[in-house]
């Protein structure tokens, strides 16, 4: 089993974990719908689901 011959030190320890940084979310606007949603996914807008801004499930109501 691994075992280190020195302590690390905080600083170098925190050098280290410099590179691991929460970042904002990237957001598209719809072209067809004018909604927020994360690129690359579907959503829905008004229970129909889009996707590229193409309708792909149009929300049907039985009753």
């Amino acid at each position: 089993m691994a075992h280190p011959k020195r302590k690390i030190s905080k600083q170098r320890r925190n050098k280290r974990r410099t590179h691991y940084k929460a970042e904002m979310p990237s957001f598209a606007t719809c072209s067809a719908t004018g909604a927020i949603h994360v690129p690359h996914r579907a959503y829905n807008v008004d229970g129909n689901l889009y996707y590229n801004g193409k309708l792909v499930i149009e929300n049907t109501q039985i009753g």
